[in-house]
């Protein structure tokens, strides 16, 4: 029997709304789908909106591999450029587990609009999220405090006073000196053998003195030449660093006058009192130093320094404004009318090779453990030198030595001249 067409048609929507109705039944048995985390990419300037890269989690008791990585359009939510995280509990996810999706994000390019937020994916119940990440020890913190750079003292007006050619240093009225004024901070209890370095000719070229303030060791006291350009710049860059400073002395060498010191040397020639008229001119080039070295140029007035009369002189008034001294001759003996002490390895002569610097380190230590202190001198801040010197500070500690600054290794003066100043007694003035 042929069944009229109306009720096939009638036949044919009761079986897809039954069809309907059980699919439905059927999805929500299977429950809502796992959450995932999305990974937003950054939109360039100029191009359309981008796909959101999602890693899907797998399926409860499936394993980590069967996780993976899918495209979608943008998500509706977007966070404002600049916009602080939100507080867990309150939308941000809690660090996961090992082994869990985890949302990888780049920073967005300049100009840029602002990533798009991931959804967050709920804990399962019962679960107890894990603690956050513990923060870095104390003692990190006090070790990088510690290391941290002291500045020195800047000039003190109470330890000048005016003269020919500028303001000249002083002992003050109440016994300071320029030596404890302008030191640098050394704990002179620590009995491991010390090592004093100096560096001259600082001031002479830009760019190796500001290489040499800011990568070599605090400790390296620099030698600032009477000729620098700007050598009062140079000098509080130093201190500010907690370097000590020094000024260079011109001296008549050894060749003179085939080695030239320059036009305000201190010259055999000349009579005592024109010299130490000389002498003011470089002591009034900038303030804020501990003492004085005799080396200028890589030449160290040797010719000058054999004179007990001429050099006696110039270590006198030294002493007499609170200033030390020291002898840049290779085993010359410590300053007989000045606080000082004498050098006991050059560092870049006769070579500046990478191999005979670190040869001449090693001889430095050397002469520090069968002395107790020794005391290097660089005639120039090369690349080579300041590379050398930092290289070999840096495992000094281990191999039982300390880098001291220069006022900690000087020594009292056995004879000085004329009446003595108000000079503290101890390891150092």
């Amino acid at each position: 029997m042929r069944v009229p067409g109306w009720r096939a048609l009638g036949l044919f929507w009761v079986a897809v709304v039954m069809l309907a109705g059980g699919g439905a039944a059927w999805l929500a048995r299977l429950g809502p789908p796992e959450p995932v985390v999305a990974a937003a990419a950054p939109a360039q300037p100029g191009t359309a909106a981008p796909l959101t890269a999602t890693i899907e989690a797998a399926p409860p008791g499936a394993p980590a591999a069967e996780s993976r990585v899918v495209a979608s359009a943008p998500s509706p939510t977007v966070s404002a450029p600049g916009a602080a995280p939100l507080p867990q509990g309150a939308g941000a996810s809690p660090p996961g587990p090992v082994g869990a999706p985890v949302a990888a994000t780049t920073p967005p390019a300049p100009g840029a609009p602002g990533p798009i937020a991931a959804p967050a994916p709920t804990p399962a119940a019962g679960e107890t999220p894990p603690p956050a990440p513990e923060p870095p020890p104390l003692a990190q913190a006090a070790t990088a405090a510690r290391a941290a750079p002291r500045p020195i003292a800047p000039p003190d007006p109470a330890l000048q006073e005016a003269g020919r050619h500028g303001m000249l240093p002083r002992i003050g009225a109440d016994g300071r000196t320029a030596i404890r004024a302008y030191g640098r901070d050394f704990d002179r209890r620590d009995t491991r053998p010390r090592i004093g370095i100096v560096v001259a000719d600082i001031g002479l070229s830009a760019s190796a003195t500001d290489d040499a303030i800011r990568r070599l060791p605090p400790a390296v006291a620099l030698a600032v030449s009477p000729y620098a350009l700007r050598p009062a710049q140079a000098a509080e860059r130093a201190r500010e660093r907690g370097m000590e400073t020094l000024i260079s002395i011109p001296l008549e060498p050894t060749g003179y006058p085939l080695n030239d010191p320059g036009d305000r040397a201190l010259l055999t020639g000349r009579p005592i009192a024109d010299n130490l008229d000389q002498l003011d001119w470089s002591l009034a080039r900038f303030q804020g130093y501990v003492g004085a070295i005799g080396v200028v140029a890589g030449m160290r007035g040797e010719r000058f320094a054999a004179l007990p009369e001429a050099i006696g002189a110039v270590q006198e008034a030294l002493f007499r404004r609170g200033l030390l001294y020291l002898d840049p001759r290779p085993g010359a003996p410590s300053p007989a009318r000045a606080w000082g002490r004498g050098v006991d390895v050059v560092l870049d002569e006769p070579a500046r090779t990478r191999h005979e610097i670190d040869r001449r380190l090693a001889e430095l230590e050397q002469v520090a453990r069968d002395r107790g202190a020794a005391l290097g001198l660089a005639g120039a801040p090369t690349f080579v030198l300041v590379e050398s010197i930092s290289a070999w500070a840096a495992g000094l500690d281990q191999r039982g030595l300390v880098l001291a600054p220069v006022s900690a290794l000087i020594r009292r003066p056995e004879s000085p001249g004329g009446e003595a100043q108000p000079i503290r007694p101890a390891s150092a003035p």
